[in-house]
């Protein structure tokens, strides 16, 4: 964009921004009604626009403290769920090795007989050496 169409831009919003705030202070769609009591005017908008941002402020810091028991809540149950996970390993793994023994067995006897014929070629090497 242009300088001249940013510039544009701004003093449309502003122009915008003043109109809203003419027709709110001086126009007559404001009214506010507390306990029967119909206020408008100056006085009216001064009002409605006091109880709406505290309105708006209170729901803001319920929002918040919502968000942030959820993010904890949210937190603890995934921690919950990490250790749940890692116990059911730890189940799965011990229902599963007294099934994995016939398997190790064979594997072993291999690794026996591998180590013991290397340790005859290192002696062997050894030997010969000197």
């Amino acid at each position: 964009m242009k300088i001249t169409a940013k510039k544009l831009v701004f003093a449309a919003f502003v122009t915008l921004l003043a109109v809203a705030a003419w027709q709110s202070i001086f126009g007559d769609g404001m009214h506010v009604n507390i306990d029967g009591d119909e206020i408008d005017g100056p006085l009216g908008f001064l009002l409605g626009t006091v109880f709406a941002g505290g309105g708006l402020l209170i729901a803001a810091v319920a929002i918040t403290c919502g968000a942030v028991f959820v993010g904890l809540l949210f937190a603890g149950l995934g921690i919950l769920m990490i250790s749940g996970l890692v116990l059911l390993a730890v189940v799965v793994a011990a229902a599963v090795s007294p099934l994995l023994l016939p398997l190790l067995i064979p594997a072993g006897l291999y690794m026996v007989f591998r180590s013991r014929s290397r340790r005859q070629q290192l002696r062997a090497t050894m030997e010969h050496a000197v």
